[in-house]
């Protein structure tokens, strides 16, 4: 499997960044629908940091800026992800709502270590995925979604309201092949 430390794109690869860059020349916010498309064809659904550097060559965009953009928006991610991403909103109403309980029982049923979740105090910056790479699970600092709490995310998908059973169920479901 291919992971950060990979410093080499295939030709495909190339080919698929030259797409994404002339699909978005000349586009306000080029670079973040450059990014978005090459992760998304990504088989792991990263940006590696080779593919950073080539698209700042092509584009002519600072490799600093590229990497900036990479980490500073949360849709974006530097490791390799699981077949199926689970995000859990940390804001202020979805914690009031349970979303850290939810959040500590999720790595649990997952298998993540304690070691690895730690007391998942700093969770608005957790990034976790299974030894088998079926799922990854994040944390992000706000839905927007606050009527609706608590929120969480599976594969794209809004989930509100969210309890313990209702999650357990969206996992089984993806870990059968749904969805």
């Amino acid at each position: 499997m291919q992971s950060v430390a990979d410093d080499v794109l295939n030709a495909r690869e190339k080919v698929q960044i030259d797409q994404a860059i002339v699909t978005h020349r000349n586009r306000p916010g080029a670079l973040l629908g450059i990014l978005e498309e090459v992760q998304s064809a990504n088989a792991h659904k990263y940006l590696s940091l080779a593919a950073l550097r080539y698209i700042a060559e092509e584009t002519g965009v600072p490799a600093s800026r590229v990497y900036s953009t990479a980490t500073f928006f949360a849709l974006f991610s530097l490791d390799p992800q699981g077949d199926n991403l689970i995000c859990v909103c940390r804001g202020t109403a979805c914690h009031t709502r349970g979303s850290r309980d939810l959040l500590g029982k999720l790595c649990l049923d997952l298998g993540l270590s304690n070691n690895e979740v730690g007391d998942t105090g700093d969770a608005d910056k957790l990034a976790l995925t299974t030894a088998d790479r079926k799922f990854t699970i994040r944390t992000v600092a706000c839905f927007g979604q606050c009527a609706l709490a608590p929120v969480v995310e599976v594969n794209h998908h809004i989930l509100s309201h969210v309890n313990e059973r209702t999650l357990q169920r969206e996992v089984k479901a993806l870990g059968q092949g749904g969805k």
